[in-house]
């Protein structure tokens, strides 16, 4: 049986590609994406999501605004690195699928509530606004989730967007503090193991390759944010973060990581944001997340391959 997800979502060209990696993927039942503000505002996020959904084909699958702005402080974005849109590299048309009424929110408790506890895994790969809303709205629905599979944090790598924070932890630290102490059993994968799942231009060429319009799609994207990243780290490709949540549900043998306590700073001067992981286990609190420090890089972007080539 298809284990069900809700996937929560700024994209961002790499949460683009996560999410066709998802509805590629018979394994998993997409229940709803939701969309949150981060990347990009979120009257562009939520449209950004209706356009992937609907390039993939997969138009039953309903798409949901959540939060316009974190818990506690003003929106900070990163157009610096995906574009005006989010999903500069390629122009996507306007998305038939109609935006829910209902609120992002509203859709995650709900469902939470409606299915049978321990059956609903939540993916978000952007700030955890709408997760942390949900729990502090319906405390009841804490208990009932299977999982949380989130991108964000870092501890070797440190920081992105400031010298100890992650982008997606960054900007709603309030919100990570709220899931990362809820109690879930959480799957955190970090900077320290996305940034070794770096894009090749072999890749990038083989799905340009493909005869699909999502192959083309996933090509131009790259192509996009590739820029940045190499002047950014020296590396000779850039990080697809946000995909390797859906292939750690898809294939966890890939992945290597240790039970661990992480905490979350938001009083910090120089920290606010930063995930404090208690890697070598010296400070006595009990763990609370899987946190991931590798993968295996070659069996990501075959996943991805043969997943991509099977969209249209």
């Amino acid at each position: 049986m298809a284990r069900k997800i809700i996937i929560d979502t700024d994209p961002g060209q790499d949460d683009a590609v996560a999410i066709l990696l998802a509805l590629a993927s018979p394994e998993l039942r997409v229940l709803g994406i939701t969309a949150v503000a981060g990347n990009v505002p979120l009257a562009l996020t939520q449209l950004n999501a209706r356009k992937i959904v609907e390039l993939a084909g997969r138009t039953d699958v309903p798409v949901f605004a959540g939060c316009d702005s974190p818990l506690a402080r003003g929106l900070v974005t990163a157009e610096h690195v995906h574009g005006k849109t989010g999903l500069d590299g390629i122009d996507l048309p306007d998305p038939t699928l109609a935006l829910q009424a209902r609120h992002g929110v509203d859709f995650i408790i709900d469902t939470l509530r409606g299915e049978p506890a321990g059956t609903v895994t939540l993916v978000p790969i952007g700030p955890l606004t709408n997760i942390a809303s949900a729990f502090r709205r319906a405390p009841d629905i804490v208990g009932r989730v299977e999982r949380i599979v989130l991108m964000g944090g870092a501890y070797f790598e440190v920081g992105n967007i400031t010298p100890a924070a992650e982008f997606n932890i960054h900007v709603d630290p309030e919100a990570a503090k709220i899931v990362f102490a809820a109690g879930v059993p959480l799957v955190v994968l970090p900077l320290d193991a996305t940034h070794k799942a770096l894009t090749s231009r072999g890749w990038v060429e083989t799905m340009r390759a493909l005869p699909g319009r999502c192959g083309q799609a996933v090509a131009g994207w790259t192509d996009s944010f590739e820029r940045f990243d190499k002047d950014k780290y020296g590396n000779q490709g850039a990080p697809l973060h946000d995909p390797c949540t859906i292939a750690w549900l898809l294939r966890p043998a890939l992945f290597v990581g240790r039970e661990i306590n992480v905490e979350i700073e938001t009083r910090g001067e120089f920290t606010t944001g930063m995930t404090v992981a208690d890697w070598w286990r010296v400070s006595g609190r009990p763990a609370n997340a899987l946190f991931i420090n590798d993968l295996g890089r070659d069996g990501l972007f075959d996943l991805l391959s043969e997943r991509i080539a099977r969209l249209p």
